[in-house]
């Protein structure tokens, strides 16, 4: 396939999606708020299988790796598959991501009184979950090893100083930059708010998950929430009792990218690929395109 070339009305971080129907364009300007499109899903996701493989890598020495990476690998998979997930609206418009790019809060330790930043990383479709557990743990670690801020916090920081009047003022601008798609490339990359998915891992608070809002500001269009793992004694049809394991996790999503027919092909291939976990041990045999 030949290299795509940025056309007018692409944005730095996506290219428009001219060939979409008429309706799907309509649905931006009668739900032009992110958070008018938003639908909620849960599900528990038996996990026995995966935890059974992540012991194994764990004694293989990749040391830590968890039900984090696996998530995450799966979406990077999803997205490979269904590459329509990956879009945003913006400006009343929808987008075709430019990449895979997962936003993750961090504190740098478990502690009340610890700071926190945000980490954006950034995958190809093709990545397994050993690329995803590299560039996460090269991401963390640069985060708990420094008390320098990142790109993200300077920003903020330099926000913060300002009176109340000139942040609201700077940041109208930066909203009208951001939906006529004129933001610099350099701010995009420092915004937690600008990517393809946003995930939170409550189970290392020992928690459930929560349903979290998606921010209106930005290109965030889904948000992962997930809890620690637990034990549920079922009956087999046997009748035997067994012991499985399950990942409660819980989805926003934004409507406006994909009908609820391609979310549900999503989340199908999503609980697929937790059925049989090696998949995103390997890479994809085929990378799908998005539409143009």
């Amino acid at each position: 396939m030949a290299e795509y070339r940025r056309r007018r009305g692409d944005r730095k971080d996506g290219r428009l999606l001219r060939s979409l129907p008429g309706f799907s364009k309509f649905i931006p300007f009668i739900m032009p708020q992110r958070n008018d499109r938003l639908i909620n899903y849960e599900e528990s996701f038996e996990v026995s299988e995966v935890d059974r493989r992540l012991r194994q890598m764990r004694v293989q020495g990749y040391k830590g790796i968890g039900i984090l990476h696996f998530i995450i690998a799966t979406y990077v998979r999803c997205i490979a598959m269904l590459p329509g997930a990956n879009r945003f609206v913006v400006g009343r418009r929808i987008y075709a991501h430019n990449d895979i790019e997962v936003v993750m809060t961090v504190k740098r330790a478990l502690s009340l009184d610890a700071t926190e930043t945000t980490i954006k990383v950034k995958f190809e479709p093709t990545d397994t979950i050993f690329d995803v557990y590299r560039k996460m743990n090269e991401k963390i670690n640069e985060i708990k090893t420094t008390e320098d801020n990142n790109n993200t916090e300077d920003v903020a920081d330099a926000f913060a100083r300002m009176p109340r009047f000139l942040i609201r003022f700077l940041l109208a601008i930066v909203r009208m930059l951001d939906y006529y798609g004129l933001l610099p490339q350099w701010l995009i990359d420092a915004s937690p708010f600008h990517g393809s998915m946003i995930i939170t891992d409550l189970g290392s608070l020992r928690i459930g998950p929560v349903y979290h809002h998606i921010y209106n500001f930005g290109t965030l269009p889904v948000f992962i929430a997930f809890g620690a793992k637990r034990h549920a004694y079922e009956v087999d049809r046997h009748g035997n009792v067994v012991d499985h394991k399950y990942v409660d996790t819980k989805l926003v999503l934004d409507e406006g990218i994909v009908d609820g027919h391609y979310y549900a092909q999503m989340l199908q291939t999503f609980r697929y690929i937790f059925q049989h976990p090696e998949i995103v041990e390997t890479p994809p045999t085929k990378v799908v395109e998005d539409i143009f």
